[in-house]
């Protein structure tokens, strides 16, 4: 698989899954219901913020993330991403290829850490591949996501420095 930037043309291969994912409600605090126009908005990000997309050599989108500054201001020193793999990728290491390449962005343009402010607490697999790059759970916030399942649980603060 290779790793590039997004480009307009990735939104249509994007958005399904997407769609699918905040949909499901199990690990993302995007409204359930959020339109293409606002989803588009809130996922290909403007500078400094950054997207890529994971393409099969088919050109099948398998996967994005996108990388911001965690705050404004006195906190731009510190990155936040989020990711999303097409659950037909599923198992492939589109994730954990994804992080790596995002890390690895994050490092280049100067940022000291990345922070992830909601991990689902039930989102275990998720939770295992930050894990095992290096991230800590800093925090947790108790009943702070309302899941379609499990009611209410945990969204964990993680970090790690770069």
């Amino acid at each position: 698989m290779q790793i590039r930037p997004a480009t307009p043309d990735d939104w249509p291969l994007i958005w399904p899954f997407l769609r699918t994912i905040v949909a499901a409600g199990e690990t993302y605090t995007w409204p359930r219901d959020v339109n293409e126009e606002r989803a588009r908005v809130m996922w290909l990000v403007p500078p400094p913020g950054r997207t890529v997309v994971a393409v099969d050599p088919d050109g099948t989108v398998l996967g994005s993330a996108k990388l911001v500054p965690n705050q404004l201001g006195p906190g731009d020193h510190v990155a936040n991403a989020s990711f999303m793999v097409d659950p037909a990728a599923g198992g492939r290491g589109v994730g954990r290829a994804l992080g790596e390449h995002v890390l690895g962005l994050a490092r280049a343009e100067g940022y000291r850490a990345m922070q992830f402010n909601a991990v689902v607490a039930t989102n275990t697999r998720a939770v295992a591949l930050w894990r095992s790059l290096d991230f800590e759970v800093v925090g947790r916030v108790p009943e702070a996501f309302r899941h379609p399942t499990e009611d209410y649980v945990d969204l964990l603060v993680m970090h790690r420095r770069l």
